[in-house]
């Protein structure tokens, strides 16, 4: 039995984003200035970002309207496929309907340029001529740099050294889009350095190479930083991926049972639930919403809700949000994208309210799950969309269990295919699971600032 594929027509693209901020049940807690505890205003980012993202990072209104270069750029590739997987099913003996948003046919292979593009075009917009930023696995530093290469600026990418050495050929990506590329920590910046003379052997995190983007953005006036998850404006953008899939839905006549994204800072995850969260708080519908995170970086399932830094070096401000304390450095699990110390404040907010749920998974169920989706739907999932897939699996199974008949949606973040040398572990029965012990947690916890928690 052939999948299922539903094409929106370009006319039909989103031209608005969804901001969740007009419909949660309480304003999101501000971020904070560190030293001073209070609120931060426009002022205190403007070094980082431009004034335009910083507008939208506080934004309150539901909408917001998509600037037509921002949506030309997008016509490249959108709007994407949404899949039914009749293949999988088949092969689970499910009466569960599985649907995946198939986000990977973005020339970057992942759902990381709906906000790349954004961002480029309104730091052009204000003039600037240079962004650094981080990346985990690739994804992300991939599609700014194919960002940049859009809208003519220069591009300098942190990577966690782990994965830098992992996924060479994603950073072979984004030279080829004109980007330079770093493993982080490096001896390019003083938190780079400082960290590798206390650890030469140092795997990065993360928080590390936000750090080290950072003060490299600030050092410089023609730079600012450009984040792929985590802030309200870049899960925002985002949200184009959960119009167009409710766009999609309502052409089949279904509406999803189960939502699922898998979770690292929370960008992919947002972008196709925040717009069906909209119904669920409305009371229109009632789907169950999961984020799904590594059991080695389990944020959202065993971190503590309180405010915390972004980052390893304390550059950022203080963020309200799950947090496995900013100086967790994580084991080197093959979903670099999930390797996060904190998850962001507005999925950390809506977990927090109830509206969501959130699971962990080892990696070799994970890839276990990966590689049955590769052998039914013929796609190679990236590790990190495997944790979704996986989670998705396991709800069909539970629909078999019970003869329900349950719409299950997931989100196909990226491809597996600059992932090879995982995949090849796997099949060598080299990969091991990790669980993030008790105490390892308490003690990345304990230089995390009280205030306000």
């Amino acid at each position: 039995m052939a999948s299922m594929r539903v094409d929106l027509p370009i006319s039909e693209m989103p031209r608005q984003w969804y901001n969740i901020q007009a419909d949660l049940p309480r304003p999101l807690d501000p971020p904070l200035n560190p030293g001073t505890g209070q609120p931060l205003g426009p002022e205190d980012l403007s070094p980082i970002f431009p004034m335009n993202l910083i507008e939208q990072e506080m934004c309150r209104d539901r909408w917001v309207d998509i600037p037509s270069e921002v949506l030309e750029a997008y016509a490249l590739w959108r709007p994407s496929p949404l899949f039914r997987a009749r293949r999988l099913e088949e092969a689970l003996g499910t009466p569960a309907h599985i649907y995946y948003k198939n986000e990977m046919v973005s020339p970057a292979g992942s759902h990381k340029p709906n906000t790349a593009v954004a961002q480029a075009y309104y730091n052009k917009c204000e003039g600037v001529k240079r962004l650094s930023t981080e990346t985990g696995a690739g994804q992300w530093g991939s599609a700014l740099a194919m960002a940049c290469a859009i809208f003519d600026l220069e591009c300098v990418v942190y990577m966690v050294r782990v994965s830098y050495d992992q996924k060479p050929y994603r950073r072979v990506l984004m030279q080829s889009f004109g980007a330079t590329c770093h493993p982080s920590p490096s001896e390019l910046t003083a938190t780079g350095r400082k960290i590798l003379a206390e650890d030469p052997n140092c795997p990065g995190s993360l928080g590390i190479a936000i750090s080290e983007a950072i003060e490299d953005a600030v050092s410089r006036e023609d730079t600012k930083y450009s984040l792929g998850s985590v802030l309200n404006h870049v899960l925002m953008h985002q949200t184009i991926i959960g119009l167009e899939t409710k766009k999609q839905m309502a052409m089949v006549g279904e509406y999803p049972d189960v939502i699922i994204g898998c979770h690292g800072g929370g960008s992919n995850f947002a972008g196709l639930s925040f717009p069906f969260l909209a119904d669920k708080i409305a009371g229109s519908h009632d789907p169950e919403v999961i984020a799904v995170e590594p059991a080695a970086s389990p944020t959202l399932t065993r971190g503590p809700y309180m405010y915390d830094f972004g980052d390893m070096a304390q550059m950022t401000p203080l963020l309200k949000m799950y947090t496995l304390g900013h100086g967790f450095v994580p084991a080197p699990v093959h979903a670099g994208g999930l390797r996060y110390h904190g998850a962001a404040p507005l999925t950390s907010m809506v977990k927090a309210e109830g509206l969501i749920d959130a699971v962990a998974c080892q990696q070799r169920q994970v890839f276990e799950s990966a590689v049955l989706f590769a052998r039914t739907e013929l796609w190679l999932p990236a590790p990190e969309t495997a944790h979704a897939l996986h989670v998705a699996i396991e709800k069909a199974k539970q629909a078999k269990e019970e003869g329900k008949e349950t719409v299950i949606l997931f989100n196909f973040s990226g491809h597996g295919f600059f992932d090879m040398s995982s995949y090849e572990k796997y099949f060598a029965g080299e990969l091991v699971d990790y669980e993030m012990p008790d105490e390892d947690i308490q003690k990345a916890l304990q230089d995390v600032p009280k205030l306000g928690s």
